[in-house]
């Protein structure tokens, strides 16, 4: 238990220039004291003492402004920056080395009792504000963009952009993990634009042919 909160707080100032120290990080992230009460939660939760873990999972979210679910099921070394707003489903599935920024939502589309929240792979970074609905999976290595709307399945290495997500593959492989550059996201819009002004182009030069130059019709009675 010890190596995971070691490892937790390495995380933290892996990844967040403002942690100077792991005594400042243990105490003053909200982030990490949401994941280290969810541990507890969850925990029993799966031993069916499910009233006990309600009441861990509503102090914390009282605590730290994070809700994440006691049945939720979170990887290693999860990094919540700042946190405000956060929400993460019962069903939800998270993998290892996420960040989630402030307002991120992980939530459900049905009132049924099955796998009805996403399921988010290894090395994942979530914007502020990124909204990922439904029972689908995000690739690994992908980035969610700041208040994109996700409602379909990302495959690895993707960015998703836009309302609704659109998903733009990386053409810069070999980046390190954590990618924290979740304000670089490609305008799909404007590349849409420009193919189809660039497309108008090149008709235009085909077809531009002096009318004059087109002999009369002849007509047969």
């Amino acid at each position: 238990m010890g190596a995971r909160f070691r490892e937790d707080i390495s995380r933290v100032l892996q990844s967040d220039p403002a942690a100077t120290s792991r005594l400042f990080v243990a105490l003053f992230w909200p982030g990490l004291h949401a994941v280290w009460a969810h541990r507890l939660a969850h925990w029993l939760w799966t031993r069916q003492w499910k009233l006990l873990a309600h009441i861990v999972a509503y102090f914390s979210r009282a605590l730290t402004g994070i809700e994440i679910h006691p049945g939720a099921r979170i990887g290693r070394r999860l990094f919540i920056d700042h946190g405000s707003g956060v929400v993460i489903g019962e069903t939800a599935i998270v993998g290892d080395d996420v960040t989630i920024y402030h307002g991120v939502t992980l939530g459900g589309v049905s009132s049924t009792r099955s796998q009805r929240h996403p399921t988010v792979e290894n090395d994942v970074v979530f914007g502020a504000g990124a909204k990922v609905l439904g029972n689908i999976r995000i690739g690994s290595g992908s980035r969610i963009g700041a208040n994109a709307v996700v409602v379909k399945d990302v495959a690895p290495e993707r960015v998703v952009v836009g309302i609704p997500g659109r998903a733009i593959e990386r053409h810069n492989g070999g980046h390190a993990y954590p990618d924290l550059q979740h304000d670089q996201l490609p305008d799909v819009v404007e590349s849409q634009l420009r193919n189809i002004l660039q497309r108008l182009d090149w008709l235009e030069f085909q077809t531009s042919i002096d009318l004059e130059e087109i002999p009369e019709p002849e007509y047969y009675l």
